[in-house]
């Protein structure tokens, strides 16, 4: 009764399943989501930091000289007059240079007074006290000598601490000069390398991005390896939903044939049994009951009316002649089922799950041009490095920054040079003034322990006029090297003046950028941006800004202006190659059968059989009727008693008689009466459905062995277009990475800001500050040589002894002192 019960889920099942639509287009979850591709960056790690100076005890004094300078030269940046320079106009003057150096000329004449007055007055000085004219001695003391000489003193003692002071910050200057020119002259070709190589690293960058799609090129070829089973698997996938439940229903259609078969033959053979027995029985019955009612009737048997009633009704009761053959059905059936249908399913279904491996072998000759067609890559792709603004350039440029590089090492040489002999000078002079500081000092010292040893009478001179010879030595050496140390000072001043006040300070402020923004003030060989190739021009100044915050070449020079990106990375063409590819794909599904012939031989002579048609309620009217229509065992116990009662050997042997009967024969009876109802039963409820189950799936395969193969065409364009996707996802991911990197990471420019932020500090602050600082307390030094010497001529005398004094009557210390002191000009 299971098949029963089973049946109608069956053939609701088939009936979805076969009745579903046809497939529509897929979500492409069967491919599993898409890999993120990790690229590898193209550009070189190229940071050029700075060169910073640090904050020192000298920033006061160089912030004094750029007050100073910023006295002297007060004019604005000379914009008309250097382009005219540039240019090689004619229209600037003499004139116009002068006006602007006005203040370097007034610094000019002072400093060629000086050279003409100090040098002649040296010499005036010098004859003078050749002739001992000037420069002698204090002939008379008067009351107001001491006060003199002590300001004298005063005074000279200033000024020298002074020149100490300054000579000190010249030395020190002096050497931050020569020691900053070495690091900052090796500088120079560093930074002319970090340069050349941003310029020689586009081309070299552009062609790493472009090989970096054999990345997703490497990743669809794998993948490619495997479309076939992947697509197979898919159709597989999809289809199973419907030809499993197929499969499934034929199998189970195969043991529905089976049970009816065997519930068929087991009706024919209960049948003809039954019959056979019926015609043993029933003269057995007639006999029983006929001895029965005789001994029943007699006049003796008292209370018989009951069993008299029950012997009446001992007759046979189902007659099975009645019921119809069933023997034609089977003869027709006889061959079936002549295929196992449980094999021949799981033939089917392992051909059907083979589906991935057969597609896998028939797209294999497919793939391999796919994937010469993938092996390719997008044309813009191959020439990303082709027509790069500057690519043309970039070679010239990288030659020339190496020429420069190799050209600049001899003169940079002969800076390291040059800058020895002035530091020796400086030196030099610098000593000459810490030598007349030493006089100054050393005079000072010994004239004052002469003149404390006045107070002894038997005192000696030599003290005061050792101290007198020396502050003339150091009037000596002013007079002598003030010539150099003006020269020295002007030459000094004049560079590195106008190279803080027309360079750096136009440099720091902007306006050199802005000069050299500005179109006409350039001539067209510097244009930058014609050096470079660009369609527009550049502003230097926001290309400066933009490269200190790390900007690549892209958005500094504005190069989707002269650059097509966009035109290099269209796939479109490489899509539609690809996607006509992948068209190609096919998978002939003419070999899978859901019915076998032998199956279907079995389920067409099924349908023939007239299975339906037998009257099986024939069978199961009989089968609800008893054998016999009373209940013999009853009978039989009631006749036991009744011969019991009444002591009638004859009614009991009847009894016993009758029992045995039943036993033998009327109860095998009702064993086959149960099975024949039970087959009849089975197949009164089965044969209509299993004929209906029958031709639906003989219909329904043919309708799949039709529609299979353009289902699995469906399914394998949907798949074709997922994978397409899926791939070009990959191609997305790399233009999206190289549009990044071309636009935002390939050449950053921050060499060129750090080379510029680098040239203004090695010249501005590591050299030009210390250089200004130099000769500006060189220069402090020469001019107060001047009241040096002043001051030490006129001291110099009040070392000296004394000729004569003024005494006074009123002073008794002045008289006590007149006596030696005639005596001591008398000897």
């Amino acid at each position: 009764m299971t098949y029963v019960w089973g049946l109608p889920v069956t053939l609701l099942g088939l009936g979805l399943a076969l009745s579903q639509p046809e497939p529509v287009t897929m979500d492409c979850k069967s491919l599993g989501p898409v890999e993120r591709l990790t690229f590898t960056p193209a550009t070189r790690a190229r940071w050029l930091a700075p060169h910073v100076r640090a904050q020192g005890p000298l920033d006061s004094l160089y912030g004094s000289v750029h007050s100073f300078l910023s006295l002297v030269q007060c004019n604005p940046f000379p914009a008309e007059l250097i382009k005219a320079l540039l240019n090689e106009s004619a229209s600037w003057e003499v004139d116009e240079v002068l006006r602007y150096e006005a203040g370097y000329v007034v610094c000019a004449v002072i400093a060629a007074l000086y050279l003409l007055v100090v040098p002649i007055t040296g010499l005036c000085f010098c004859c003078c006290r050749c002739r001992r004219r000037c420069g002698g001695r204090v002939k008379t003391e008067h009351k107001a000598t001491a006060c003199e000489r002590g300001t004298l003193m005063a005074f000279l003692l200033l000024t020298t601490l002074v020149l100490l002071i300054g000579v000190v910050c010249a030395f020190i200057t002096n050497q931050r000069v020569h020691e900053a020119t070495g690091p900052s002259v090796e500088a120079v070709p560093e930074t002319l390398l970090s340069l050349r190589g941003l310029v020689s690293d586009v081309p070299q960058e552009l062609q790493a991005v472009a090989q970096q799609f054999s990345l997703p090129q490497e990743r669809i070829l794998q993948e490619l390896d495997g479309v076939g089973m992947s697509i197979g698997s898919a159709i597989h996938t999809q289809l199973g939903s419907t030809v499993y439940p197929v499969m499934a229903s034929v199998l189970s259609l195969g043991q529905a044939l089976q049970v009816s078969l065997d519930h068929l033959r087991v009706l024919n053979t209960t049948s003809g049994e039954l019959q056979a027995r019926q015609e043993q029985l029933e003269p057995a019955i007639v006999e029983r009951r006929l001895r029965l009612l005789t001994l029943l009737q007699e006049p003796g048997c008292q209370g018989c009316e009951r069993a008299m009633s029950r012997a009446h009704d001992l007759e046979l009761d189902a007659d099975f002649r009645q019921v119809p053959a069933v023997d034609g059905t089977l003869h027709r059936l006889k061959d079936v089922p002549e295929s196992n249908f449980s094999s021949m399913v799981q033939e089917e279904n392992n051909t059907f799950n083979s589906l991935p491996f057969l597609a896998a072998m028939q797209m294999a000759d497919m793939i391999r041009e796919l994937k010469k067609t993938m092996a390719l890559g997008p044309k813009g792709v191959r020439t990303l490095a082709d027509g790069f603004p500057g690519s043309e350039a970039a070679s010239r440029w990288s030659q020339a920054l190496e020429d420069v590089e190799q050209s600049s090492r001899p003169y940079l040489q002969e800076v390291q040079r040059y800058e020895r002999y002035r530091w020796i000078v400086g030196c030099v002079l610098c000593s000459v003034i810490l030598l007349v500081v030493i006089c100054n000092l050393l005079g000072l010292n010994l004239g004052i322990w002469g003149l404390s040893a006045r107070e002894d009478p038997s005192h000696s001179e030599a003290k005061g006029e050792a101290g007198a010879r020396v502050l003339m030595t150091g009037v000596g050496f002013s007079f002598l090297f003030a010539a150099p140390l003006i020269l020295l000072v002007f030459a000094t001043f004049l560079v590195g003046g106008n190279v803080q006040t027309l360079v750096c300070r136009s440099w720091e402020s902007g306006e050199l950028y802005k000069f050299i923004d500005t179109p006409g003030n350039l001539p067209p060989s510097m244009n930058l941006s014609h050096l470079l190739g660009l369609k527009e021009n550049i502003s230097l100044l926001v290309a400066y800004q933009l490269c200190k915050e790390g900007a690549a070449l892209w958005s500094v020079l504005h190069l989707n202006h002269s650059y097509a990106l966009e035109k290099h990375l269209d796939v479109e063409q490489y899509t539609a190659q690809v996607k006509q590819e992948l068209q190609k794909l096919k998978l002939d599904m003419r070999g899978l059968d859901l019915l076998k012939p032998a199956i279907h031989q079995d389920l067409k002579a099924l349908q023939s059989s007239g299975l339906e048609k037998i009257h099986y309620q024939d069978f199961l009217t009989q089968t609800q009727k008893p054998v016999v229509k009373t209940d013999m065992e009853k009978l039989s116990q009631e006749l036991e008693n009744l011969a019991q009662a009444q002591g009638h050997p004859s009614l009991l042997a009847e009894a016993r008689a009758l029992r045995s009967l039943y036993q033998d024969r009327v109860v095998p009876q009702q064993v086959l009466v149960a099975r024949l109802h039970r087959s009849a039963s089975a197949l009164a409820s089965s044969a209509p459905r299993l004929q209906l189950e029958t031709s639906d799936i003989l219909e329904k395969a043919t309708y799949l062995k039709g529609m299979l193969p353009a289902w699995a065409t469906r399914i394998l364009k949907n798949e074709s277009e997922c994978y397409l996707t899926r791939e070009m996802d990959y191609i997305l991911q790399y233009m999206d990475w190289v549009r990044e990197e071309v636009t935002q990471h390939i050449a950053t420019c921050q060499p060129l800001s750090g080379a510029l932020d680098t040239g203004r500090v090695i010249l501005c602050d590591v050299m030009a500050d210390p250089w200004n600082a130099f000769w500006f307390c060189l220069a402090w030094c020469t001019f107060f040589l001047i009241p040096s010497i002043i001051f030490a001529v006129k001291t110099s005398k009040h070392f000296r002894p004394i000729r004569k004094r003024l005494s006074s009557t009123s002073s008794e210390e002045t008289q006590l002192f007149h006596i030696p002191r005639v005596t001591s000009l008398k000897l």
